[in-house]
């Protein structure tokens, strides 16, 4: 049933006395999932022969409730960490305890990957970027403390007994998102949780409560305290949601985006009757749903930011031409830059950084493909350039039609199906994807007469070039080629004697 703490004064949204029936039903369908995972009960034994308390919860209790519970278990305890230890390092087959200094032991059994949390309250002083870490004594204080009251929910152990203090079996089925304590509250707690409410929008399709939204948009530069890498995790999570679109406008419409990706609401560009132009912002959003239309072996971190930042380049280089007109010239090129230098203050990976910024740098490259027949070098180096992004450059060059024009959509869909097969066609007579000169290194060093240095490097640009523009060159025309280009290099006349 749904328990309280004893003379607890709790926000105006808790439910001591919730729906019988319902509460019942949840505890009965935890149950039964807790089934498929013996692994809990063995754990709640384990902990209850050592005197200590155990239950599941947050989003295990509410993935569990809507069929979704999975193999990551989150449980909470009153045991302390060192305790945590000595109860399951003989138990589980592999533990790890990085997360020990904010409470928190995780290990693995049968499968499944447990992390259990000591009861805890974590609070950010206003000066600092990391939660100081205090622990609590009773299930109840853990969960007022929680970010959701979907997450608030717990499941006692092993009695199996369901703890619903402040309305989350309600919202869950309004699918409405609210925080346990005040909004407020929690969010000075952990400004992260702002976030986290946009992720949880875009993750789960809920809808945020407007107390929440308002919170949100009242404290929004309250999220400069939190670490870039924690804000990154966030965001990746967010993104790589089924509906990023839902979470990207939350963030957007409460003004925390402006303090964590603020080339984002700049793309909101004015329109005036004078200088009609697409809406940069709405485009991008849609941009960033096709792509993820597109992708064939699940969510790709690497395309969806692409596409999201395509187009950053754009408030920058926006100029008004003469007629009307408005150009974004180099936008590409310039949003490379910014997409770099965002990327890196939130502490992405270097692979990451670079194949993202070498997308919004080269997604425009196409459009020159569509206004003449590119020669066989130009597809050459279309593809050199994109190496082993060539994939997504395709994914993000198609999702980037937006067009409500049905002819023109369906003209640079045909254009970019035409450079397709042109590709396969190419890569079919030659190595496509490994463009190299038909000398190397060793060969031009041998029929050159020279010793590893500059001359070699220039040499082998200049092969490759041939190779770019006439295709695989015979040996013979190869060499020859390296002939006559080394007879016009200083280098190759020697001094008189």
């Amino acid at each position: 049933m749904s328990t309280s703490p004893p003379d607890a004064d709790l926000p105006d949204n808790a439910t001591t006395d919730a729906d019988g029936e319902a509460v019942a039903n949840a505890a009965a369908n935890a149950g039964r999932l807790l089934k498929l995972a013996p692994v809990a009960d063995e754990l709640a034994d384990r902990f209850s022969q050592a005197g200590h308390a155990l239950a599941l919860v947050g989003g295990s209790v509410r993935d569990g409730l809507i069929g979704r519970l999975g193999e990551d278990l989150d449980f909470t305890t009153d045991a302390r960490p060192e305790q945590v230890l000595n109860v399951v390092k003989r138990w589980a087959e592999a533990v790890w305890d990085v997360g020990i200094a904010f409470g928190t032991v995780g290990c693995q059994k049968d499968g499944y990957k447990l992390e259990i949390t000591t009861y805890r309250s974590e609070a950010y002083d206003r000066a600092s970027r990391k939660p100081v870490v205090s622990y609590g004594d009773t299930l109840e204080g853990d969960l007022v403390r929680r970010d959701f009251t979907v997450n608030a929910m717990a499941l006692r152990l092993p009695e199996r007994e369901f703890v619903d203090l402040f309305g989350g079996l309600r919202d869950l089925s309004a699918r409405t998102l609210r925080t346990p304590a005040t909004p407020q509250e929690s969010f000075s707690d952990d400004p992260l949780r702002m976030l986290r409410a946009a992720r949880f929008a875009a993750q789960l399709g809920f809808t945020v409560a407007p107390e929440v939204v308002a919170a949100m948009r009242e404290m929004a530069d309250r999220i400069k305290i939190v670490s870039a890498e924690r804000v990154r995790d966030e965001l990746n999570k967010l993104l790589l949601s089924p509906d990023p679109r839902i979470g990207l406008g939350l963030l957007t419409d409460t003004g925390l985006a402006e303090h964590v990706l603020p080339e984002l609401p700049k793309l909101r560009l004015e329109i005036d009757e004078h200088h009609r132009h697409k809406d940069v912002y709405e485009h991008t959003l849609t941009v960033v749903d096709q792509a993820i239309a597109l992708e064939d072996g699940g969510p790709d971190l690497v395309l969806r930011l692409a596409a999201l930042l395509h187009d950053v380049g754009k408030p920058r280089t926006r100029r008004f031409e003469p007629g009307g007109g408005v150009s974004f010239h180099h936008h590409e090129l310039v949003g490379a830059k910014m997409t770099k230098k965002r990327l890196r203050e939130l502490k992405y990976p270097n692979d990451v950084v670079e194949d993202v910024s070498r997308l919004v740098e080269l997604h425009l490259r196409f459009h020159g493909y569509g206004e003449g027949e590119w020669t066989d070098s130009a597809v050459r180096r279309y593809v050199r350039d994109a190496g082993p992004l060539l994939p997504r450059l395709h994914k993000l060059t198609r999702s980037d039609c937006t067009t409500r024009n049905r002819r023109k959509a369906a003209g640079l869909a045909a254009a970019y199906d035409a450079l397709e097969e042109r590709i396969e066609r190419l890569r079919g007579q030659e190595e496509l994807d490994a463009i190299r000169p038909d000398l190397d290194g060793n060969q031009i060093m041998e029929l050159l007469g020279v010793s590893p240095g500059p001359v070699v490097g220039r040499a082998y640009k200049h092969l490759l070039e041939l190779r770019l523009d006439q295709g695989p060159l015979e040996h013979e025309a190869a060499v020859s080629a390296l002939r006559e280009w080394w007879a016009q290099q200083p280098e190759s006349r020697k001094p008189e004697a």
